[in-house]
């Protein structure tokens, strides 16, 4: 369990950094040159036509730093769910495994809890950590050692419950970044009304091209981030469901194939 922590923790460190060069080498070659080109064609056309309306540049939407660390989060945090999804489906692949080979019409005795415990012990020392085959050998060990089938049941709940816990925290550096992107959109609505503010004696003075910029900082890094966060929220619930849905199928698998066949 330790080792798999720190391969995660090396993951998540990585996946961050890597997310770091790839969003800031696409707003350095890319988005920012555009957005500078778009403004100065927008002045162009603004100083030739005072009727002109410019159009909703993509680039000036998401040119600011706050942006830029908005989109560096979205990546980090489509990096972790990514590693938990595909953990999930190579747990629910255990589940299509017959784990409990036994005869038709047959009952599994205190006695025979060693024998069933093979097929566990000879999967893969990584699969051996999943969470099905842990719950049917502490159900099988516990049946040997009290030949009690209500013990055997509430092990296996217990265990299944325990995983539920642990894989709903797991979640919270999620959590966090869905929360954190809002919170960083909010800092450029700030950093953007207070540029605004110590413009206000230009718009006076009647130049509110400062001013209309300002604020045009403030309106897209909340537009960016509120959008990202909608995203990520939207696809954690879905990680969070897939991951319930673990646990009960693993649950139902326990009482299916081996808990109701018990026979003290």
């Amino acid at each position: 369990m330790s080792k798999q922590i720190s391969v995660e923790f090396l993951y998540q460190l990585f996946s961050l950094v890597i997310a770091i060069i790839i969003v800031h080498a696409v707003y350095v070659s890319i988005v920012r040159p555009n957005a500078r080109v778009a403004l100065e064609e927008q002045a162009m056309m603004i100083n030739a036509d005072p009727n002109y309306v410019p159009e909703r540049s993509p680039y000036i939407v998401i040119r600011d730093f706050e942006q830029e660390a908005c989109f560096v989060l979205m990546l980090w945090a489509f990096s972790l769910m990514g590693y938990k999804t595909w953990r999930v489906l190579e747990e629910r692949k255990i589940l299509q495994f017959d784990l409990v080979p036994r005869a038709e019409g047959t009952s599994i005795l205190p006695e025979d809890a060693r024998e069933y415990s093979r097929p566990m012990q000879a999967l893969p020392e990584d699969q051996q950590r999943y969470l099905l085959p842990r719950a049917l050998l502490v159900a099988l060990h516990r049946f040997r050692s009290t030949r009690n089938i209500q013990d055997v049941s509430n092990s296996v709940r217990s265990i299944c419950e325990s995983e539920s816990e642990r894989l709903d925290s797991e979640l919270s550096m999620i959590r966090y970044i869905a929360w954190a992107i809002p919170s960083i959109g909010f800092l450029g609505t700030v950093r953007g009304i207070g540029q605004a503010l110590a413009q206000a004696h230009k718009a006076v003075q009647g130049d509110i091209a400062g001013v209309t910029q300002a604020l045009g900082v403030a309106f897209n890094s909340t537009f960016v981030a509120l959008l990202i966060s909608i995203i990520i929220m939207f696809l954690m619930h879905q990680l969070q469901r897939a991951q319930e849905r673990l646990v009960l199928d693993a649950e139902d698998y326990c009482d299916t194939r081996l808990i109701r066949h018990l026979q003290s």
